[in-house]
């Protein structure tokens, strides 16, 4: 960092402008990438259910329709009466857009009692678009212009229906939660800093990095599928990483001022600040790198996602916010309310941590004891944790592709893609008559089995599709599943299932499976960079297990609200088993943050200890020079992402409160008092084996102060 500080310090105008304008010119390019985006990729491609979906598309044609439509007759009419206008409309459907014409009650009679209520008041229409998922996906909208029939009372559902309405709601409340957040952060920056200059550089970095972010996902799409989802994760964190460490570095320039000219503050801070970033991102980049293990190209996205944000906002912060800080030197405090803002809020927080820090450290056994209880008591919810996918649910109560999935599940249940069932005989033939029936008996005497139908048999292949009382995706549905997978089969029948429930299904136990794999990738890396940064064993398993804690602690509570439904009806929320997808996404970015944080604290501890300090010194230190700028970060952090909490989905709330809930337990209860205790108790160990050994033993923690003349 000393090497590039000298380079920064030579050339600030050029780097400066050079850099914010490659990244000017690469995010306009990036900005068409939501073209290049898919919609899809939530399903294991190679799980027994895609393997399904691959048979019986290959041998039948798909089974599952991209859009189901509800048609309501008027009322004292009946389906027959609408049904030469419905029948019309239909068939100004563009043929390129499907992959079969389109099934309905008055053009495919072996079917009809099924798409026709038993009211006689409604039927559906079930639409298969051609192409792969995202083309399916993608021609969503156009589909549905023609779909629509005028004087007919027409609802759109299905899987297609609810990902463009995810995707909508999505999108229009990414836009909202930036045009709140960056206002408020930038007010909260302000008071921070005393000043609007240096409030007004990380939210500059901030906007740089969404550009960066946004080209490294344009590349990324180019060679491999990314989900559109990407972009709201990587706005997202590009936005708050960039401020979290446009705010470090921006501090430590200013604390530094205070005693050296601005050329000596600025390397010093590159030196402490500047390597701390490195690291910290690095850390970050390999808690999300663990999402790539996982076989769904949605949570892969996610990855992708992250990773260009962290890389993005470590950059910026690294490249042109030194440049920038080269050029203004003193002038950091301008457009400050007073001359001594930033210096006078300094000394008051080294005032209050120093307090609390000496508390802590009077008692660091009763500390470290009761805080561990009070995480592990709010991790207990964990242990009766329920995992799904994102499915109508996610919408608010009143979205109608929500509501038409519920009067669909409620008025057709057998239209619903059931439980395929393909039979296959193991000498290579078809199965048997015989076996075919008592195999359909077997299924059919499950409980939510409305009926089994089968649906014929092609080469060595049966298929036969289990009709239930029950919505796909849900609960009961899942149960189902297990208890025809339990079924004794008849001998020389292989027999594999398929459907949306199956694939949601087995997308879950994906992920389950993954997860320690993931788990493991992350815990190793922090504990090798860790390792790396400190010179120290200890410390990192320490940084390891706390972050477990908060971990653990974050998702009891999101357990409490969201599956038990706890807080549910304050927040607006759908109770039910947790996403899958999102919890994973939560678990990457808690533990990236949690050691992002430990990163900062802990480095200015081994600062201080590598200087001459004791450990209950180095701990002071620690506390005092990082617990202001810590707690900014993660209210900061908390005011980008809490904006998602106002989403109309329950996965962006979900992911709004996730974040909350962690960086208010990682900035309160494990910053402020389980680090500081464990560290003060793990003395001398902390250090081992290449920290050095203790330099001096002090009777009491030194005063630590803080001056600043910026």
């Amino acid at each position: 960092m000393t090497r590039w500080s000298a380079v920064v310090l030579r050339r600030p105008w050029l780097i400066l402008l050079l850099t914010a304008g490659l990244v000017v010119a690469a995010g306009a390019w990036g900005s068409t990438v939501g073209d290049r985006l898919g919609t899809g990729g939530y399903a294991d491609p190679g799980s027994e259910s895609m393997r399904v979906e691959r048979l019986v598309e290959e041998k039948f044609g798909r089974q599952s329709p991209d859009v189901v439509v509800v048609y309501s007759a008027p009322p004292g009419a009946t389906v027959d009466d609408i049904g030469p206008r419905v029948q019309a409309q239909l068939d100004t459907v563009d043929p390129a857009l499907l992959s079969r014409p389109v099934v309905t009650p008055w053009n495919t009679p072996p079917v009809a009692q099924y798409l026709r209520s038993e009211t006689g008041d409604r039927a559906l229409a079930l639409v298969f678009a051609a192409g792969d998922e995202n083309q399916r996906l993608a021609a969503y909208s156009e589909l549905a212009e023609h779909l629509i029939v005028p004087g007919v009372s027409t609802e759109l559902t299905g899987f297609a229906a609810v990902a463009d309405s995810v995707n909508t709601r999505s999108e229009r409340d990414l836009l909202r939660a930036e045009a709140l957040s960056l206002p408020l952060t930038l007010v909260v920056l302000v008071l921070v800093f005393g000043g609007l200059v240096a409030a007004s550089l990380p939210v500059a970095v901030g906007v740089l990095a969404i550009l960066g972010a946004l080209a490294c996902l344009r590349v990324a799409s180019s060679f491999t599928e990314v989900n559109v989802f990407a972009v709201n994760i990587a706005t997202l964190l590009s936005l708050g990483l960039a401020i979290d460490y446009g705010l470090f570095v921006v501090s430590r320039y200013r604390e530094e001022l205070g005693s050296a000219d601005p050329a000596v503050a600025l390397t010093r801070t590159l030196a402490t600040a500047g390597r701390t970033v490195a690291f910290s991102s690095l850390l970050l980049v390999c808690a999300f790198a663990g999402t790539l293990v996982f076989p769904q190209a949605s949570l892969r996205s996610l990855g992708f996602g992250a990773m260009s944000a962290v890389v993005m906002a470590a950059a910026m912060s690294l490249t042109v916010l030194p440049a920038a800080l080269a050029l203004l030197g003193h002038r950091i405090g301008a457009g400050s309310w007073r001359r001594d803002a930033f210096g006078r809020g300094q000394a008051r927080a080294a005032r209050f941590w120093e307090r609390v820090t000496r508390a802590v450290l009077a008692r660091r056994g009763l500390v470290a004891t009761s805080i561990t209880a009070i995480l592990l008591i709010l991790a207990i919810p964990v242990l009766g944790v329920k995992l799904t996918d994102i499915d109508h649910t996610a919408l608010p109560a009143g979205d109608p592709a929500r509501v038409a999935v519920e009067r669909v599940a409620a008025e057709f249940p057998a239209a619903g893609s059931g439980v395929v069932v393909v039979a296959r005989g193991t000498d290579g033939r078809a199965p048997a008559a015989l076996d075919v029936e008592e195999l359909r008996r077997r299924i059919a005497a499950v409980d939510d089995v409305a009926a089994v139908v089968v649906g014929g048999t092609r080469d060595d292949v049966t298929v036969l599709k289990a009709q239930l009382t029950v919505p796909d995706r849900s609960q009961p549905a899942m149960a189902v599943l297990d208890e025809i997978r339990a079924l004794d089969v008849p001998d020389g029948v292989e027999v594999m299932l398929g459907g949306e429930s199956a694939l949601t299904a087995d997308g879950v136990d994906a992920i389950v499976d993954r997860f320690p794999l993931m788990v493991a990738i992350m815990a190793l890396a922090t504990f090798v960079l860790l390792l790396i940064a400190f010179g120290s064993v200890l410390l990192p398993v320490k940084a390891v297990l706390v972050a477990a804690l908060s971990l653990g602690a974050t998702f009891g509570i999101l357990t409490w609200v969201f599956q038990e439904g706890y807080l549910a009806g304050l927040l607006g929320v759908s109770t039910g088993p947790l996403a899958a997808g999102m919890a994973v996404l939560v678990v990457a970015v808690v533990f990236g943050l949690s050691t992002d944080y430990e990163t900062f604290l802990i480095s200015r501890m081994v600062e201080e200890h590598r200087a001459g300090g004791d450990t209950e010194s180095a701990v002071l230190a620690g506390a005092v020079h990082t617990g202001r700028v810590v707690t900014a970060a993660a209210g900061l952090l908390i005011l980008v992402t809490g904006a998602f909490t106002l989403s109309s989905l329950t996965p962006m709330r979900f992911l709004g409160v996730g974040m909350i809930v962690a960086l208010v337990i990682d900035a309160t209860l494990v910053r402020m008092l389980l680090v500081p205790a464990l560290v003060a108790l793990m003395g001398r160990a902390n250090w081992w084996p290449w920290g050095g050994g203790e330099v001096r033993v002090a009777k009491r923690p030194r005063k630590v102060g803080v001056e600043s003349r910026a």
